[in-house]
Order: structure tokens, then sequence, then C-alpha cells
């Protein structure tokens, strides 16, 4: 999807805390002077007489084997051009964050301040021995072309230009599957080619290596078709020139099997596509606008195939579906360098994946049952956690079967879960929940609206399609804070409980609240006053259906949120206590806590109940629940009130839900060492991966140990979520950033989205 990214946004998203996207973590201990002294001098001196005696121990002592390069001029950058390096920097950094958030690699970003081919290229050659690998980036064509080939020819490391060799790889792995899926051959098809620059030329390339022939291709660029007859080619264009001449686009198109784009938005008609063979197959691809958009390309035929570079249409071809999994192949085997086999493996083991069965936490985010093999699913989505242990290990194998790899992998069983364990296995849940709330988006109350934490989350729930805000409080003072902060909310709805427009609507919410409240103690009038105050009001709304989830609490104490929830909204059949619960976005995957925000004192039955009101909960987005119950005990370790609660909690949920895993009670530590547990509890369900999920004796444990590794490990949370109403109502921790609201509005999306 083309979100709306307002310039303020992405200055202070680039300049906040320390400024940029990458730092350097040390990953030694350094607290004491003997750590210190191993660090640097003396014990610096031993692992660097071994490299000098063995060079290859550089792998074994230093980081080089997991660094990378990330290297540009800033001469063809994005779609902004020759900004020069400065400015290239930003770009250089987020795709080394790309680089350690897909495949767990070290980058260091290099802008190198010349456009000349020898200086670039020995600057390059003299910086070999600090790294694993070269990631060349926005170089311009054709001086891209000459960089690479030299480099490849002199470094032995693996060098690639990604914006030659990534587009190929996926595209061609897309090509591939759409071809088997109209049942036709690469060496027979007919394609046409828009664009000749650095990645239309790899592309084309690529599929040559694939088995496209060559009289087959017809290449155009700003000059029209590529032919024999032109006397203002290079080298690279030369490759793709054609003894036949197409007069035009248009003419080339005709009977055409194949539509390869990578150049302007808007040059492909619907009649040109309507020209083309039996079963087309268009990758228009063209950033961030396509040669001919989605809807156009698939209303012309309805038998076509169609990718773009999009997110918010089938078949997204994405780079990050690539880089990231071909260096980590390289890198593990130490490959001297990046071949044609190298990437010919990386996109048949692209395609192939796409033809296995799809994960739930993919068809989560894309809001599907059963995502499969077809003509709107030819390649994987970026979600997949199975890229990393798919596309590595393939691009590895081909490292050593063309003679490139000087360390290869002998266990490659014990390979594919090292490299699962490299990243959390679900560590792209938040990318999940907030694709899924994109699909259908709803429609969210906010009760805090004179907040400006509020009005800039609502902004970017609005902008990035997650919901539909409306905003409750006194609109003189919401649009002075609008236009205070350069906000832009444009047609949001803004309601003021107490102004006169919306009597008809407090007469209204004052007779339906009256009715579930009568005989506790409500009278009609005082039930009038209460739906004035905006937490009554928005609940009201909910229930009401003139919205489909409610988010409060930013400014006011948790009960005086949860009371109107509980008060309006209700309970689900069959619930007797609500329970909150937390997540904590880990290096290891999500961990789940609960009950940390309701609940003082649980009693069994009490826990019983938060424990299964949380299993649901997590079994929303697709991951079985491994439950720990902890307190302070090992199985009966020791005696006291909550280790005896907890212990006979197990029991209770072990004789009601057979399929659960759940154990204790344990310590906390216990229910993540799973070595630990093996050797002394060799009979707990936790042995086999441990707990992502750990339920609390009571409200003070719960909530300590949250805030605890919230701030000490500064980890990312969601939360707190609001288990066991009707409807969705979340409450915000006071002062909650902005991100953090955006990820409850999701969460509150995704849950209307399945009530």
């Amino acid at each position: 999807m083309n979100q709306k990214i307002r310039k303020e946004d992405a200055l202070h998203y680039h300049a906040k805390g320390r400024p940029g996207k990458i730092q350097v973590i040390p990953t030694k201990e350094y607290n004491t002077q003997r750590d210190l002294s191993l660090a640097y001098s003396p014990g610096v001196a031993d692992p660097c007489l071994e490299i000098a005696a063995n060079p290859e121990d550089v792998f074994k002592y230093t980081a080089k084997g997991n660094l990378v390069a990330v290297i540009s001029n800033g001469t063809a950058v994005l779609g902004l051009g020759d900004i020069g390096p400065e400015a290239s920097k930003p770009v250089m950094e987020g795709k080394g964050l790309l680089f350690k958030i897909y495949a767990d690699i070290d980058v260091f970003d290099i802008e190198l301040n010349t456009k000349d081919v020898d200086e670039f290229v020995r600057t390059v050659q003299i910086l070999e021995p600090t790294f694993g690998g070269i990631n060349l980036e926005d170089i311009k064509s054709p001086e891209c072309f000459e960089i690479e080939t030299r480099l490849k020819r002199d470094l032995k490391i693996p060098v690639m230009h990604d914006d030659q060799h990534g587009t190929a790889i996926i595209s061609g792995a897309a090509l591939l599957n759409a071809l088997e899926i109209v049942n036709k051959k690469i060496e027979d098809v007919r394609i046409v080619v828009s664009g000749a620059g650095a990645s239309a030329i790899s592309c084309t390339k690529l599929y040559l290596s694939l088995g496209a022939t060559p009289a087959n291709i017809a290449m155009f660029d700003r000059n029209g078709h590529i032919n024999t007859g032109r006397d203002d080619l290079d080298e690279m264009k030369d490759i793709f020139a054609t003894e036949k001449v197409y007069d035009s686009m248009a003419d080339a198109m005709v009977d055409a099997d194949v539509f390869l784009g990578l150049s302007v938005a808007n040059i492909v008609s619907q009649d040109m596509v309507k020209s083309m063979a039996k079963d087309p197959i268009v990758f228009a691809m063209a950033n961030p606008d396509p040669e001919i958009s989605y809807p156009e390309a698939t209303e012309a035929r309805q038998d076509i195939i169609m990718a773009t570079g999009r997110s918010d249409y089938p078949n997204q071809v994405n780079n990050v579906l690539g880089f990231p999994y071909i260096f980590r192949g390289a890198l593990d085997v130490r490959s001297t360098e990046i071949n044609e086999a190298m990437k010919l493996a990386a996109v048949r083991a692209l395609a192939d994946l796409a033809k296995k069965s799809v994960p739930d936490i993919v068809n989560m985010a894309y809001n599907q049952e059963s995502l499969t093999f077809g003509r709107n699913y030819i390649i994987p989505k970026p979600v997949d956690p199975r890229l990393l242990t798919m596309v590595a290990p393939a691009v590895a194998k081909a490292a050593m079967d063309t003679g490139v790899a000087r360390h290869p992998i002998t266990d490659w069983e014990a390979y594919e879960q090292q490299l699962a364990t490299r990243l959390g296995r679900y560590e792209r849940l938040s990318r999940v929940i907030l694709n899924k709330a994109k699909t259908s988006p709803k429609r969210v109350v906010f009760a805090d609206a004179e907040n400006v934490q509020v009005l800039k989350a609502a902004q970017q729930v609005r902008d990035e399609g997650i919901a539909s805000p409306i905003l409750l409080g006194n609109l003189a003072a919401i649009h002075a804070l609008i236009e205070e902060h350069d906000l832009d909310l444009g047609e949001v709805k803004i309601i003021d409980p107490r102004a006169p427009e919306n009597e008809e609507s407090i007469e209204h919410y004052a007779q339906m609240y009256y009715k579930k409240r009568q005989r506790k103690g409500m009278t009609p009038s005082e039930s009038r006053r209460t739906m004035y105050y905006r937490n009554y009001f928005g609940a009201m709304m909910v229930e009401n259906g003139e919205a489909d989830a409610f988010i409060s609490g930013l400014t006011r104490n948790y009960p005086d949120t949860i009371r109107p929830a509980l008060q309006v909204i209700g309970k689900e059949e069959g619930v007797n206590r609500v329970a909150g619960m937390y997540i904590l976005l880990t290096p290891r995957g999500p961990l789940f806590f609960s009950d940390t925000t309701v609940n003082l004192d649980p009693t069994v039955d009490e826990l019983v109940e938060i424990t299964e009101l949380t299993a649901k909960a997590i079994e929303r987005f697709n991951i079985k629940a491994r439950i720990a119950m902890v307190t302070y005990s090992n199985f009966g370790s020791a005696q006291g009130k909550d280790a005896e609660k907890m212990s006979e909690a197990v029991s209770i949920l072990k004789k009601k839900h057979p399929d659960m895993v759940v154990d204790g009670e344990v310590q906390a530590h216990l229910a993540f060492d799973t070595e630990l547990l093996q050797q002394n509890h060799p009979f707990s369900e936790l042995i086999d991966g441990g707990a992502n999920t750990l339920i609390f004796p009571n409200l003070s444990a719960s909530n300590i140990a949250y805030n605890l590794l919230k701030e000490a490990a500064q980890l990312e949370t969601i939360g707190p979520i609001l288990l066991g109403l009707k409807k969705p109502v979340h409450v915000l921790q006071l002062g909650s950033s902005v991100r953090e609201i955006v990820n409850m509005v999701a969460i509150a999306v995704v849950e209307a989205q399945m009530k």
C-alpha cells in the first residue's frame, strides 16, 4: 500500500533519540578491568598473532564473517537520482536495518565521495580485510556494471549490486511460477521489456540464464526498440539488440506472452494488454506507480497474471525477499563470491517456497483463510518466516557445489536450526498485526483526543489504513492542538459529548444505560449525567454499533476506564473475570504476560479463567500458547499460598484442556532454560521449546515483571490488551507513546474483525 508519510514524521523518526537507524553494540563483557584487558591490551595481542599466522582465523576471532558493507556514491538513490553521498546515507542505514532484522547480518554503511570508477573500485578493494561481503547500492548505470564486474573479479568476498540482481532474482522466481501456472515454457515465450537500466538489464540477463531465447526478447529504452540497426547502444544494451525491429512498444506487445516493466508509470494501456497472447504475464514494477495499474490491467484481461512492486496488490516483487538471505548463505560458507549458480539457487528456492503450504501467521497478515499457489500467489510474502531457512541454505549449497565455499556445511539440519534461532520465530508479529488490521479497517473511538499523542496516533492509523478514527473531546481544544502541531486529520470525525448538537445521542445512550443499570442503583438522571463522560459515551458508541472499538486510558486511571467498559459493553458469554495481557516483543519472539492490569490476587478458579482467556487471545495471532504458571517454586520445591494455587490451577487446566501446553508451578527463568529444565524436571511439557506465555500469581508480581523488562531491556510492547469483553475495548497505560497507541489500535481492529 502507498502510505501517506508526512515530512515531519519522517524527519522525527530519523532524528529522535540517537540520530540515525543503526548503532554498534558490544558482543562481549566489558564491565571489569579484566574484561577490558581481554578486549584490548594486552589480551587482544593473542588473536592478532593467531590471525597473522593463519589469516582464515579472522573469521574465528572477529566480526568479519557476519559483517557486510553497504556502499554507495549516491548517484542513483531510490527515485531521487544523483543526490550525493551524504544525502544517500539514510537509505544505506535503512538497508543495514533490513539486513539485521531479516537475516541478523551486521552492516557498516559507507558513502563514497567519488564518481570516478577507478577511485570507487580502488577504495572498496582496500576495504576487503574488514568485511565478509559487499552490497553495492544506488550507483548509476552504466558505471554500476563496471564497478561490480571489477570488484567481483578482484575481491575474494561476496559482492552484489542489489539494484541489479535483487529484482532479477525475485521476478525470476515469479516468472518461473507464472509460466508453470499457464503451462508455457520459458524458451518459447516472447518477452517485452520496458526499460534498459541496471534492473531491467539484469532481470533480462537472468531470464536468459533461466532459459529464455534471446531472439524472443524485445527491449525498449527511451529511444525505442533496441535493435541491431541502432548505433547508440552501449555494451550492455547491445546484448539485447535483435534483427527484428518493432516500431513501438505497442507493436511489440501484440501476441507477447510476458511484459517486464522497470521504467516509468502509465506507459502501458489497456489496449496493449488486451493485445497480448492468452494468459498474459505482466510484471509492471516501476515505483511508486507501475507502467499500468493493477486494477486497469486486471480489468483489461481476466486471464492475466500480474505482479507489481506494491504491497497493496497480490504478487509484490520486493527485494527484501532476496538480498538478506543470499548474503546470509554466502557468509555462512565464507563464499568468495555470489555467482550465477547462487543467484539461480535463490530463484528456485523462492519459487519452490511459494508452492508450499503457507504458515498461519502469513495467512493472518494478509487476512486470508489459506493462501495457495496460483495466479494471485506466485512468490512468497515478505513476512514468511521460512525465507531464512529455505533461501540461505539453497545459496550456501550452490556456493559449495560450485567450489567457492571456503567453510562447507556438513550438518544441514543443524544449520537450519541455527538459522531458525537467529531471529525470534515470530519476530515479525507486530508487522503481521498491522498488516492484518489494514485488510479491513474499522471505526475506532479515541476518548482522550485532547492529547497530542492521541492525535498523532489517530493521524497515523488513518494515513496507514489501519482504522477510521473518531475523536471525542472539545472541538476548539482539538483543533488548537492540530494547528499547533501542524497535524493533518482532514475529515476525521470529532464529537464533543457536551455539545448541544449531541443531546439526542446523550438521551438515547442514557436510556440504554439506564436499562442496563436500573437494578444496580442507577437512576434516569444519573444515567444521563454519566453519558457526558467520554469513557461512557465512547463505550456506548461501540455498544450501539456506531463504532467498532474503543481506546482510552491515556490520561485517566485504569479503573476509571475499565469500569465503563464493563458496565456498558459487558463480559463475553460465560466469562466471570476479565484480564489484561501485555505482549513483549523480544529477540526470542513475543512473550505474553497475564494478568498484568486487573486482578489483584486471583483465586485458583480465576487463574484458570485468566489462563483460558490468554490462550484464546494468543490463538488469534495464529500462535500456539506455551504457558508457564510462574512463582518462586519449582514443582513443589517450596511451600506457600502462591505456589500451591499455581500448582492447583495447572492440574485443573490439564484436565479441562488436555491439548493445552501448560506447566508449573515454576520459576520464571526455568520456563526458558530448557536445558536446565531437562536436567532437573524432564517430565515438564515446557522442555520442547520453553514458554512463550507467563501467568503470574498476583497483580503485583506481573506488573513488576512487565515494567522491569520493558524498561531494563528496552523492549517494545503491545498492551495492555483487555481480555473477556464482548467487544474490543482497550485501556492504554498512562503516558503511552504514539507507537504504543498505534499498536493497540491495530490489536483492537484485528479483534473487531474476528468478532
